[in-house]
């Protein structure tokens, strides 16, 4: 009979009071589940309510049909044509000029039939903001005290199947055929109708998730043509080649990479690494990092800019951030007792002392120090690790004789460690992860922030906090210490001193970047899995809670998962800030395929979201956005760091600037032959004191053997400046912070220029805004006078002959006005 624009629950408590309802017609319906009594109440909206809060919460309706085309002709559109979802799915409805509707001016707007003038997230979205009474018991303030349940809009029909009624909506339907499923993947997502049924802000969630997966394609083609240079260039590797040859790197024996239990070792038992390493530390990959800089930048501006055009095609042009600042939170209200009067509105309103906020900021500063001290505490553990496993590691792989001999040709000591100490890292962040989403929300909630918008904005900050040192602590120590810090045989450094025995790790002479990649490549790669193993679970928790219930409730597939605030925000997360945006962003110079596997999840995680949103949630109460919110700063911080980041990268991790010092300043024939011997330094296997000698050499060195070598730029033994650094380590050093010095200013040059160059909104939008903005002026105007006309004529029919004067003097002002 009546469109049900929303639904309440609660369970009967036997206590018999009255529970409190909306502004709107209802009926009641009582089920059993767990021998208690639920009740739903149907909630329908009439035309008087939905009028008056569209007046005043401005809610922009159609005025006139608009004569603008949604979009230039492109040249062979007909190429996208398979691409593209039916005309009537990427645009469910005409387009229109839109101005904020006036209760008072029905008549202006285009109003064929009133219980459909209003779309229904329209409808569900105004519902859920009205008010009861005067002390503004609306629904969110009903759900916090606990006198309801739930409270959720209806799905318009069944998501396999279209509803019964042909002329009731099926918007449902249509984005799972056309949307939610994975066949579609190809295919662009209908925004205009995601936005239609779900509203602006998780069509805008949707929005930045296509468009950042578009660009992903550009920097994924790019990373994988970097990687395959480095696969074709792998036979003009001169320096592994030198490593495995069993007369350059076969005969120099190295220093022990451990006290006691680690022996000398040949250097070509290195070989499958160096490999490896080439594979990402190449020339190709310096060109990667400034591509990637410049990718960063490219992406956040044209994002600005088709944010600008949904702002424009979706009414959000005037929509003020203030609106949602001036909706106070239920939950501050409550909390809240002490009162004051507001400036502004001139009303008595819950307020928060100034004592009790500096109280909880500082508990809530004290608790993230504490937590992320905790972060820290568990990377050194894991350090520590490292550095007592590898003794155990090297004593097992590098034995001649054990039976261990085949796997100890392709994986060497530090890579057995690496991966171990990754996989251990990975599961204590997951771990982590699972606290710190609580702790972050439980600190949030302990603040008390007044609106909506303060509560999302803190929370993805302390949640950023949290995330960015639990998930890159890991991923720095191996860029910017491992390898760093390690002294020369006869001064070796030690993680907590010498009486730890725990000597700081070295890198492998191919070079430290093969780890940075491995630790890059567990860590991203085991989140996507399990984000996906999770996703997969979902489906089964879900039917079986439908299953239990559904013999007894109707309402089970709007009542299954409930969709909270924090849904689209730990979506968000996900993706934004640290789980994957940072890891191809700020370490991509170690793994150009990185962006390829966030393309491939990313194409996966729309589907899968879409998917959840049409057939595992409730239906979201609409709600609208301008943008994404705090994430956009997040954005562009991790985008300014990033270039910072993988210059270092390239400068102290990768090997990329000892090479080009040795080739250009240090060989003799211009080429990399030669290059291990000289970034290798020698020391006297005599002068190495007992705590730092092999328990058992185990003929590794025969009697003519006096040296080891070890990776620095120091003088022999014998040299006037024995042990101390050579000329050479001087002038890599300056190479290196002369490279990061001109990185960083090209890239940021570039970045700047690029901004400049790139208007945030597009010309052809500003136009249609201003032409928008001038028709409507002049159709108010022409409404105006048209209803001036009949009111002078209503009166002019209703007043008696003889009063011609007063008549004509009425005539007489309305052709002056005209």
């Amino acid at each position: 009979v009546r469109r049900i624009d929303f639904v309440l629950s609660y369970v009967d408590d036997k206590v018999g009071e009255k529970k409190q309802v909306c502004l709107t017609e209802k009926r009641q319906q009582v089920t059993n589940w767990d021998d208690q009594k639920t009740y739903f109440l149907k909630i329908h909206a009439p035309w008087d309510v939905l009028a008056t809060y569209a007046d005043v919460l401005k809610i922009k309706v159609p005025f006139k049909t608009s004569d603008i085309p949604h979009g230039q002709d492109i040249p062979l559109g007909w190429l996208s044509r398979p691409f593209r979802p039916p005309e009537h799915i990427m645009h469910p409805q005409p387009d229109y000029f839109t101005y904020p509707f006036d209760k008072s001016k029905t008549d202006f707007f285009l109003i064929s039939d009133k219980d459909t003038f209003f779309p229904p997230s329209t409808r569900n979205r105004i519902v859920s903001m009205s008010s009861v009474n005067k002390e503004k018991t609306g629904i969110k303030r009903l759900l916090s005290n606990g006198t309801y349940t739930a409270a959720f809009p209806l799905h318009d029909c069944r998501y396999w199947k279209r509803a019964r009624n042909a002329e009731c909506e099926s918007e449902r339907y249509n984005l799972y055929k056309h949307w939610a499923r994975f066949l579609s993947f190809y295919k662009d997502q209908p925004l205009n109708l995601i936005r239609k049924y779900y509203g602006e802000k998780i069509g805008i969630y949707f929005a930045w998730l296509g468009f950042y997966t578009e660009m992903l394609f550009f920097a994924a083609v790019m990373g994988f043509i970097c990687f395959t240079y480095g696969l074709l260039s792998y036979d003009d590797n001169i320096s592994s080649k030198e490593i495995c040859d069993a007369n350059i790197g076969g005969r120099i024996v190295m220093c022990p990479l451990c006290d006691k239990k680690c022996t000398f070792w040949k250097l070509n038992s290195t070989c499958l690494s160096s490999w490896q390493s080439h594979l990402f530390d190449n020339e190709g990959t310096v060109f990667f990092a400034i591509f990637m800089g410049i990718w960063v930048t490219l992406f956040l501006e044209f994002w600005k800019r088709r944010q600008a055009r949904l702002e424009y095609e979706w009414d959000l042009v005037d929509f003020e951030e203030e609106q949602q600042q001036l909706q106070i939170r239920p939950e501050f209200e409550i909390r809240c007792n002490k009162r004051r009067l507001n400036k502004i509105t001139q009303e008595m309103e819950p307020y928060l002392p100034i004592s009790s906020k500096c109280a909880r900021f500082c508990l809530s500063g004290a608790t993230v120090a504490f937590w992320i001290s905790l972060i820290v505490a568990c990377i050194i553990g894991v350090i520590a690790y490292r550095l007592a496993v590898y003794a155990a590691f090297a004593s097992i792989i590098e034995h001649p004789v054990r039976n261990i001999h085949l796997v100890g040709r392709f994986i060497t000591p530090q890579l057995a460690t690496s991966v171990t100490a990754s996989c251990i890292n990975f599961v204590i962040i997951m771990i982590l992860n699972f606290f710190y989403e609580r702790v972050a929300i439980w600190i949030t909630d302990m603040e008390i922030p007044k609106t909506h918008l303060e509560y999302e904005n803190r929370l993805t900050l302390k949640m950023f906090m949290f995330q960015f040192v639990n998930y890159y602590s890991s991923c720095f120590y191996v860029a910017f210490f491992k390898g760093k810090f390690v002294g020369y045989p006869g001064d070796y450094s030690y993680m907590f001193g010498k009486w730890s025995n725990l000597r700081n790790e070295e890198c492998d002479p191919g070079g430290c970047l093969i780890e940075l990649t491995t630790q890059l490549v567990i860590v991203m790669s085991g989140k996507q899995l399990w984000g996906n193993i999770q996703e997969a679970l979902l489906p089964l928790t879900t039917h079986c809670r439908v299953i239990a219930v559904i013999a007894l409730i109707s309402w089970c597939p709007h009542f299954a998962f409930a969709f909270s605030s924090l849904t689209l925000w730990l979506l968000f997360l996900s993706v934004v800030s640290v789980i994957q945006f940072g890891f191809i962003t700020l370490f991509v110079a170690s793994f150009p395929l990185a962006p390829l596997l966030a393309l491939f999840n990313n194409i996966l995680e729309i589907r899968v979201d879409a998917w959840k949103f049409t057939t595992q949630f409730r239906r979201p109460v609409a709600s609208k956005a301008r943008n994404i919110g705090a994430w956009q700063e997040i954005l562009n911080a991790v985008a300014i760091l990033s270039v910072v980041t993988n210059a270092f990268i390239m400068a102290f991790t990768s090997d990329m600037i000892p090479r080009m010092v040795y080739l250009y300043a240090y060989s003799q024939d211009a080429s990399m032959s030669g290059y291990i011997n000289n970034s290798l330094s020698v020391y006297n296997i005599s002068q190495i004191p007992d705590p730092n000698i092999p328990e058992k050499t185990e003929n590794w060195i025969d009697n003519s053997t006096t040296t080891c070598s070890y990776r620095d730029y120091r003088y022999p033994p014998g040299h006037l400046k024995e042990y101390t650094h050579t000329m050479q380590f001087w002038h890599i050093l300056a190479a290196k912070m002369a490279f990061i010095i001109i990185m960083e200013h090209v890239v940021f040059v570039v970045k700047f220029f690029v901004a400049w160059l790139i208007p945030d909104v597009p010309s052809d939008v500003k136009a249609r805004v201003k032409r928008e903005r001038y028709l409507i002026q002049e159709y108010l105007h022409n409404y105006e006078v048209e209803r001036l006309k009949l009111q002078l004529s209503a009166s002019f029919i209703t007043e008696p002959v003889s009063e011609m004067s007063s008549t004509t003097d009425k005539l007489e002002v309305l052709s002056e006005f005209l």
